[in-house]
């Protein structure tokens, strides 16, 4: 059993359809999956949250979700103009430690990126990622701006004691720019590791059929997938 945190440098840089390639690549190998969001925003009450996309892309995955905010906010924001309470990150991790018992996988995906909070103390996703002693894969933008935005979020895991789990590209271009192919290489120099994956994008728009051949040519083999670090940086040389 073990448990992966699924963070990113921003919103929107692609968390949902990376932990659905994980999901799906979990599950292909008859391995049980678990999906928890700990905190869904921007979502109505009975609409479908990002557990559920993960599920459908992914055909696979037991959605959790534990706190919903309709206002497109980080959770603590969104619980104060909600009136909502906000989540207990301890009591969080205790249920996700009980789902890990029963599960060879369980993926957490944070709301926006590492350091939003949680609850008005200041409880952001890398507080719950040590209390569940977790490393956190960091899903990243392809383009200009990357680099400062990931190497804030590799410094914030290490400042809070969080192991770094890999990089992935969320959304690799169908044409990458001069800038998307430079960051490669930097990116890999900045984690002092190749890239964990780059899934292309739109894919979270495929059918869950053409969606698993996807998440194993994006991800590496340590993460279910057949993806080769150093093809990609070949390839895209600039």
């Amino acid at each position: 059993m073990s448990v992966l945190v699924v963070t990113g440098t921003d919103t929107g840089v692609g968390k949902t359809v990376v932990t659905a390639a994980l999901t799906t690549l979990t599950a292909s190998r008859g391995s049980s999956v678990a999906v928890v969001k700990p905190a869904q925003t921007g979502v109505p009450p009975d609409g479908p949250g990002d557990a559920d996309e993960i599920r459908r892309l992914a055909g696979a995955g037991e959605p959790h979700e534990y706190a919903r905010y309709p206002d497109p906010l980080s959770p603590a924001a969104a619980a104060r103009r909600s009136g909502l309470p906000t989540l207990d990150l301890a009591r969080v991790a205790s249920r996700i430690t009980e789902l890990a018992e029963s599960h060879r996988l369980v993926l957490v995906e944070g709301t926006g990126g590492l350091l939003v909070r949680y609850d008005e103390d200041g409880a952001t996703l890398a507080d719950l990622a040590r209390l569940l002693s977790a490393p956190a894969l960091v899903v990243v933008n392809a383009g200009l701006g990357t680099l400062n935005h990931t190497a804030l979020t590799l410094e914030a895991l290490a400042h809070h004691g969080v192991p770094l789990a890999g990089l992935v590209i969320g959304a690799w271009p169908a044409e990458p720019d001069l800038a998307c192919r430079c960051n490669i290489r930097d990116l890999e120099m900045l984690a002092a590791r190749p890239l964990s994956g780059a899934l292309p994008e739109r894919a979270g728009q495929l059918h869950p059929a053409e969606f698993l051949a996807t998440a194993r040519a994006g991800l590496t083999p340590a993460l279910g997938g057949t993806f080769d670090a150093a093809d990609f940086r070949r390839a895209h040389h600039p």
